[in-house]
């Protein structure tokens, strides 16, 4: 990154390849949209095998509302790390700023895992993408309720620090307020259970909220995307 942006010495092609190769907010949404489209045709196989696609839960025994708040939570919280977090971080520090942030967020997803395989291994990737996520998670959830309105707000702030995730939280209970539903409860993941405070005072996440997820995040987005343009 530090090489690219000497030689290219703030070239906008530079820029903009390097933001294009690490925002994964098209994917996010895209994938999202794939798991609707399985789950309104009542394709539960489908959706199942392709759930681990946005998110490292067993969709085995997951019904069709399960899978929707898994897919709900995925969105919300890689709103952050997939879009919001590279744009802070391109912002704060440039092209070396966006490849050093997808660097440390991969290695969060592949070996930040609290088990017997990662538990001593992962857990510096995992600190690392904790404060690299710092910011750009409240800023998510400061947008979030920016563009939503004043439930967005209250429920981000009685709720996300709820969450065991320090980040996390803050991009799930602004979604949960912002769409009126309530995220949270049992997950599995490879045999671990973990039961996560709710958060929302709405009824639970179904299918058709998939859709107002992938919308609201790419909202989110593009707001991110005019302020620090604003900024710069």
């Amino acid at each position: 990154g530090v090489v690219l942006e000497r030689v290219g010495r703030g070239s906008v092609l530079v820029t903009a390849g390097c933001t294009w190769v690490v925002l994964g907010g098209t994917s996010l949404g895209r994938e999202g949209l794939v798991m609707a489209r399985l789950l309104e045709r009542g394709d539960l196989a489908g959706a199942r095998e392709r759930l681990p696609h946005l998110c490292a839960r067993d969709p085995n025994e997951l019904d069709g509302d399960g899978l929707a708040r898994a897919v709900v939570e995925s969105v919300a919280e890689n709103t952050s790390d997939a879009a919001i977090a590279p744009l802070v971080w391109g912002a704060v520090a440039g092209v070396p700023g966006l490849l050093m942030y997808r660097a440390v967020n991969t290695l969060d997803a592949m070996v930040g895992y609290r088990n017997p395989r990662y538990e001593r291994f992962g857990w510096a990737a995992a600190r690392l993408d904790d404060v690299a996520n710092w910011v750009p998670a409240r800023v998510t959830g400061g947008l979030v309720a920016l563009c939503s309105g004043r439930d967005a707000w209250r429920i981000l702030r009685r709720d996300g620090k709820k969450h065991p995730s320090p980040n996390a939280g803050r991009c799930e209970a602004a979604f949960a307020g912002a769409l009126g539903v309530r995220l949270g409860g049992v997950n599995e993941y490879g045999g671990r259970v973990e039961r996560r405070p709710e958060m929302g005072d709405g009824r639970a996440p179904e299918v058709r909220d998939i859709r107002r997820a992938v919308g609201l995040s790419a909202v989110v987005t593009f707001a991110a995307a005019a302020v620090i343009w604003s900024l710069r």
